[in-house]
């Protein structure tokens, strides 16, 4: 080759490399990263949002990654709105009730005595009959965070160290639970304590607690409540609790819309895991299960707790009226159910 063709040759390589420098460039991008807290512990966290995060990281190929944190881990449960609020964190899972939401619609999030039965309850409310539009609109009046999408987790039972077999055993019980659900429990003698997640099971077994309404059977097993706690209350103040993903407004609003849909997606696989991991683990360990023996509250008799729900959703209805609106859903959305009948409602 003489140094004509040479250089000829040369200035063609030097075109192609200029071309494509912005894709070199775009390669070695920085990727982005998130970090999100779970209200969940480590062993529950592998379920209820380990497999949407992994998933999510494998599909994003190095473009961004979530850090996952578990219950506390960063920020105490009662400060992750807080800290979402301020960007300290990315993202959070969570009921809106124990992270202390601001809204007023909150006291909907975890468990809200009888509003639902079953955990399909709850998308059908937000994606059938406005939950989903009220939430939006309840968080767009808040500024620096982003509600997202709520799902359904477990029903509210009582594990306990003694039995409760009657209304009268649950009196001067201290029970470890979330907010609203201790402001109802109260009415029937239920001491409610709001310990750190870590600290139940310790709580349990020094006597500070007399047992936990924080879930249902499949969460006793995995998290290890089941071993410092003798009795399971097969009734239960709700079918299915309310939980939320909610993102740092900045941080949402930087992500490309594919990453956004991306999360979208990875969302709901979380909630459609939850749905058939809770519902057959309920069944599966109250019927295999031997840690914990199963006790009942007769119906005549629980039906009192039934009828004092009512009474406290209409005090709850004076809040505000946008709270007012979520209470008569909840009431016409309780009617269909009864009228529909066999598989919706039984009774």
């Amino acid at each position: 080759m003489n140094k004509r063709d040479f250089l000829k040759t040369a200035g063609v390589a030097g075109v192609a490399t200029a071309v494509n420098a912005p894709a070199v460039i775009a390669q070695t991008k920085a990727p982005i990263r998130w970090r999100l807290q779970t209200y969940a512990g480590g062993p529950l966290a592998e379920h209820v949002v380990k497999p949407a995060v992994n998933s999510f990281n494998k599909i994003a190929n190095g473009e961004m990654t979530i850090e996952l944190y578990t219950a506390d881990q960063l920020v105490p449960t009662p400060e992750l709105f807080r800290a979402l609020q301020k960007g300290t964190i990315d993202a959070v899972q969570s009921d809106d009730d124990s992270m202390a939401s601001p809204a007023d619609i909150s006291v909907f999030g975890g468990y809200f005595p009888f509003a639902t039965r079953y955990s399909l309850d709850v998308p059908v409310l937000f994606n059938q009959y406005g939950l989903k539009e009220i939430w939006q609109e309840a968080y767009d009046e808040i500024d620096g965070v982003t509600w997202l999408s709520a799902g359904a987790w477990d029903p509210c039972h009582f594990n306990t160290v003694d039995p409760i077999r009657s209304l009268d055993d649950l009196k001067g019980k201290r029970i470890s639970t979330f907010p609203t659900a201790g402001r109802f429990l109260s009415r029937f003698g239920v001491v409610p304590v709001t310990l750190p997640y870590e600290d139940i099971e310790v709580a349990v077994q020094t006597g500070e607690l007399d047992g936990i309404a924080w879930s249902g059977i499949t969460e006793d097993y995995t998290v290890g409540w089941a071993d410092v706690t003798n009795y399971f209350l097969t009734n239960n103040i709700s079918g299915a609790w309310c939980g939320s993903f909610f993102a740092n407004s900045d941080s949402w609003n930087a992500l490309p819309e594919r990453l956004q849909e991306l999360f979208r997606v990875c969302m709901d696989s979380s909630h459609y895991y939850r749905q058939h991991w809770y519902w057959g683990g309920e069944a599966h360990l109250r019927t295999k299960g031997t840690k914990l023996e199963l006790t009942s509250i007769p119906d005549e008799e629980w039906k009192q707790v039934e009828d004092e729900a009512r009474k406290f959703w209409d005090e709850i209805a004076q809040t505000s009226p946008r709270v007012a609106r979520v209470i008569d859903i909840f009431k016409q959305y309780n009617a269909t159910m009864a009228k529909a009948g066999r598989p919706y409602r039984y009774s």
